[in-house]
């Protein structure tokens, strides 16, 4: 009599979603593939699907998961005492601007993006993943308004006007547009901001 097989335990989510990023980041989207992951995880493509529905649930989940990651050192940054709310905003804009070509986080957004308009599921989650953002980013400007260090204005308005500035930046910068800098595309941000929330008296940087 056959002994019975020994049932393979599932893999934790995190470490799913761990080596799915990482492979994002070694490999690029493109190669990445259920089977594949599989493989490197010793689980079937099948047992992958049964947990995470489909490829685009995966993608989300990874997406949301390393976003979440991003949160806590974002919250750490804003939160650091001293510092004048036009020094939150770099260290707000340094996290948010993708780091360079190949950057894992925004190949994955990019995709995720382009996958929305076909998904109800996806553009909620999408939204919830963006609104710490939008939150953190609006209350910085209402508190340096407070402080008197930006000008009096609609937080929530400009709060996502710069946000659509930081995207603009950071797409090309992660598809490795030719002649795209991070240096300089912090810098052209950084000059917006200024236009957008000092007082006239102040926006030299």
């Amino acid at each position: 009599m056959a002994e019975p097989r020994t049932r393979r335990p599932a893999r934790p989510r995190e470490e799913v979603l761990a080596v799915a990023m990482a492979a994002i980041a070694e490999h690029g989207l493109a190669k990445l593939t259920m089977a594949g992951l599989g493989k490197q995880l010793g689980m079937s493509a099948g047992h992958l699907l049964y947990y995470f529905g489909s490829k685009d649930q995966l993608l989300l989940e990874t997406l949301r998961w390393s976003e979440d990651q991003l949160g806590e050192r974002r919250r750490a940054a804003l939160g650091q005492p001293g510092l004048s709310a036009w020094q939150r905003f770099a260290a707000y804009a340094q996290l948010y601007l993708a780091d360079g070509p190949g950057d894992p986080r925004w190949i994955l957004w990019v995709e995720v993006w382009g996958r929305s308009p076909a998904s109800e599921e996806i553009r909620q989650g999408q939204l919830a993943i963006e609104a710490p953002w939008q939150a953190d980013l609006a209350a910085l400007i209402e508190d340096g308004v407070a402080r008197g260090e930006f000008r009096p204005g609609p937080a929530e308005e400009r709060a996502a006007q710069l946000r659509a500035v930081l995207d603009g930046f950071s797409v090309p910068l992660a598809i490795g547009l030719p002649g795209v800098a991070r240096e300089s595309s912090a810098a052209q941000v950084r000059a917006v901001a200024a236009a957008l929330l000092k007082p006239a008296a102040a926006t030299t940087l």
